[in-house]
């Protein structure tokens, strides 16, 4: 064991010797690491948004064959018809009126709602600026997830407008949920009334079961009850209905994937040309670490050190990196009404740094390899 420790101190110490390369060995390390980090945050948002699982019991009702909430249209008295289905814990109404219906960065998602309602349909919502109080006692109140507040830079007291739409901020919220923390909750008469929709209709409704194993049997049992009516539904569980709706979104992120793969290549080759400059301009220092002693096995961990340290490096600065500009920017792509927030997550920081030192192993293993099989006289006389 020490004598792995005191080799790994003489590779940091080979490391430091040569800072100007090792500064843009790391450096092109950490713009890969950088890269990969990114489309991984990507993916990782992707599937929080898409892949449901046992915790999730929210339906999501919409006009069948509409797609941009503007199209959209319910009669909001579906929602005691809704109520009676066996199954149903609770339902909420919702109005969305968006800046731009496409897919789009910053999207500005506006979901109008009962103010009553609000608080019972989704008890985690917490508010970290203003109160509820604030927001019902003003019909242009509106409560705004920390993301959105912090892209526009507002903060309670304020007022803006934005699709045609004026509001006061009563109010800043933060959720588990991340498409709670990129939109602005309104009253529903109010948003109705400001979108010309008119009273009494509304774009969906949200609906949360008992459980995740009924989330088909009541799907079922709501198109059924208004497939003749004059407005006939589709519903979906909210991570299925964002997957389909958003797919342009979902195509374009995945397509990402393959930078993510190019990324990785590019460390690989980086760390692993870097150490071949290392073993050519180092033959005479290996051969005297073999006349002192040192074993060929001992001259390669050297080497493998190295790599090690390298993608440790680069990696920690390409990740923090990462997290940093996505906690700075917090960026969302939009579709359709729906957000999707990119935020970092720990486990793929974590991810990100383990591969890094992985490429780094892996990249060392050749130049480790031609390292402890040069002669020593050979190394001398080349020298």
């Amino acid at each position: 064991m020490n004598s792995l420790i005191h080799l790994a101190v003489l590779a940091l110490k080979q490391v430091t010797r040569h800072r100007i390369r090792s500064l843009l060995t790391i450096a092109g390390v950490a713009a890969g690491m950088f890269l990969f980090t990114a489309v991984e945050t990507m993916q990782s948002s992707l599937r929080a948004a898409t892949v449901a699982g046992t915790e999730d019991t929210t339906l999501v009702v919409y006009r069948e064959n509409r797609f941009c909430p503007s199209t959209s249209r319910l009669p909001e008295h579906y929602e005691s018809d809704i109520r009676r289905i066996p199954g149903v814990v609770e339902v909420i109404p919702i109005q969305i009126v968006v800046n731009n219906c496409g897919a789009s960065l910053d999207v500005i998602t506006f979901r109008g709602v009962p103010p009553e309602e609000l608080e019972s349909f989704n008890p985690e919502l917490e508010i970290v600026d203003g109160s509820y109080a604030t927001w019902t006692d003003r019909s242009d109140g509106a409560l705004l997830g920390e993301n959105f507040a912090a892209r526009r830079g507002l903060k309670q007291g304020d007022q803006f407008e934005a699709a045609g739409v004026r509001v006061f901020v009563s109010g800043i919220i933060r959720s588990a949920e991340p498409q709670d923390n990129n939109v602005a909750y309104v009253h529903l008469p109010f948003l109705q009334q400001s979108s010309r929709v008119g009273l009494g209709t509304v774009t969906q409704f949200n609906v949360r079961v008992e459980d995740s194993t009924k989330l088909d049997s009541v799907a079922t049992a709501i198109d059924a009850l208004f497939k003749s009516d004059q407005a006939p539904t589709s519903t979906k569980p909210e991570k299925a209905f964002f997957a389909q709706t958003a797919k342009d979104m979902v195509e374009m992120v995945g397509f990402t994937r393959w930078l993510g793969f190019g990324a990785v290549v590019a460390v690989l080759s980086l760390v692993a040309n870097a150490l071949l400059l290392v073993v050519r301009g180092s033959v005479k220092e290996n051969a005297i670490f073999q006349t002192l002693g040192f074993s060929r096995l001992a001259v390669g961990s050297v080497m493998l050190w190295e790599g090690m340290i390298l993608g440790f490096l680069g990696g920690l600065s390409g990740c923090a990196a990462a997290v940093i500009f996505f906690s700075w920017k917090r960026f969302t792509l939009g579709n359709e009404g729906l957000t999707l927030a990119l935020s970092p997550d720990l486990n793929v920081t974590l991810a990100g740094l383990a591969i890094a030192v992985g490429l780094g192993l892996l990249a060392s293993l050749w130049p480790a390899l031609v390292a402890s099989r040069k002669p020593i006289v050979k190394s001398l006389r080349s020298a």
